[in-house]
């Protein structure tokens, strides 16, 4: 593998909330040589997604993953089921692509939530989901200003009518903290994203897909009318392969993948449970999950039990000096924005690598020029919704057959490469430094 992040950044997190709630489960390593209709490369949200919709369709389907499914970004998130995927505005959508593929983008956001609320119910899953819709809070004046005059444009993108929070109705629904007001949009919902995707291996595994752990991707080469996947300990050959690496992928399984995508770490915190009188005395008791308006946005929630999740962007470089610094930067920004829990203990803290793409769009279809080979990935940091229905989407590619449902044309366009390629992660330096001196 050839990745472009320091070591570090790809393994194990020293203390993970997610894990002590529902720990990944051990799955065996593949040994030997085995065959399969269709190869599955990353358990997480996409690949899980993608093995179910196959396996369900009675097609032979195999996942493996370099260490377990859910150990990247699906078990590391913030548990946000939410609108999002691009990091284009409506009216950059509109420009690239027409009010046409615009509209059916926005379809396809909401039909991703729902995507996951129906996994949820049709597998029994218990993910501890909470939350009516997401709420977004304004770190200025200006913020919120511009939040109110967008209000009409997102009751018309997604059929449903936003909610202004002013600010001074903020302590009143238990969201008091910095913020100059809000508004709430009522679509999606929060879960604990390590139950969601245990809830995913067991479906999976019960509509008979295979999943293997500890089993990397070595090498990938087309031989014949077939791909063969070298792992460790064995050899997977399959007439059909699926990428669903993300922000974990390396820049040579394919040598097509190399610069096409950009990891970005995130961090997130997790305090003791805050007491209702600490609550009270911050004013901050509703279990809405909630965001800022800030381009280096800050996401947080309280959770059922009482613990409170805090995660930001931010990080360059997996060094132990600059973890130290982003761990440093964090606990500021969490203190400035509920400045009564300065004394709440924090217990946990992790990072992972959200994935970027050039062209601001996620992708999933077809790899150019590779017979066989799909991918999909790029959700820019909202892979819960987007990632599961993605996956399952591209199954419907695997099978020869439109995607049922929303799926815009520009999905399936190639993403472009990065300049810089290796080094590219050199660009998030100014424009992590614009959007500090933006965000003030």
């Amino acid at each position: 593998m050839r990745r472009i992040y320091e070591n570090a950044a790809y393994r194990n997190p020293k203390t993970c909330w997610w894990r002590d709630t529902a720990a990944p489960a051990q799955q065996p390593q593949l040994e030997g040589d085995h065959r399969t209709e269709v190869a599955v490369i990353g358990g997480g949200f996409t690949g899980l997604n993608a093995a179910l919709s196959l396996a369900s369709a009675n097609v032979d389907v195999t996942v493996i993953d370099a260490e377990q499914p859910g150990w990247g970004a699906s078990g590391r998130n913030g548990g946000f089921c939410c609108l999002g995927g691009s990091k284009l505005s409506s009216a950059l959508l509109a420009h690239r692509f027409g009010k046409y593929q615009r509209s059916v983008w926005h379809k396809t956001e909401r039909a991703a939530v729902d995507h996951v609320d129906a996994l949820l119910a049709e597998h029994a899953i218990d993910a501890d989901r909470h939350s009516d819709g997401e709420t977004q809070l304004a770190h200025t004046a200006h913020a919120m200003r511009d939040m109110q005059a967008s209000a009409a444009e997102a009751a018309a993108f997604y059929g449903v009518a936003p909610e202004i929070i002013p600010v001074q109705e903020l302590r009143l629904r238990g969201l008091n903290g910095r913020f100059f007001g809000g508004i709430t949009l009522p679509i999606g919902f929060a879960l604990n994203p390590a139950k969601y995707y245990a809830g995913l291996v067991r479906a999976a595994q019960r509509a008979g897909a295979s999943l293997f752990g500890q089993t990397p991707a070595l090498s990938l080469r087309r031989i014949g009318d077939h791909w063969r996947i070298a792992t460790p300990k064995g050899n997977l050959t399959a007439r059909k392969v699926i990428l669903a690496t993300n922000g974990y992928s390396s820049e040579d399984m394919p040598n097509w993948l190399r610069a096409r995508y950009l990891p970005v770490q995130s961090t997130i915190i997790v305090t003791r449970p805050i007491t209702p009188d600490e609550q009270a005395q911050q004013g901050w008791t509703s279990l809405q999950m909630c965001y800022d308006s800030r381009i280096l946005l800050h996401y947080f929630r309280l959770m059922p039990d009482g613990r409170f999740l805090f995660g930001m962007r931010g990080g360059l470089r997996a060094t132990a000096g600059a973890e130290a610094a982003l761990s440093h930067k964090i606990r500021k920004d969490f203190h400035a924005l509920f400045p009564e829990w300065r004394e709440v203990e924090i217990t946990h803290e992790w990072s992972g690598l959200v994935c970027l793409m050039r062209r601001l769009t996620p992708f999933a279809g077809p790899v150019p020029d590779h017979p066989g080979l799909y991918a999909a990935m790029g959700y820019h940091g909202n892979g819960v919704a987007m990632g599961s229905y993605l996956g399952a989407k591209l199954a419907d590619t695997v099978l020869g057959r439109q995607p049922s449902g929303p799926f815009p044309d520009f999905l399936t366009t190639p993403p472009s490469r990065f300049p810089l390629g290796f080094f590219r992660r050199m660009l998030l330096a100014p424009a992590y430094a614009a959007a500090t001196v933006f965000d003030r």
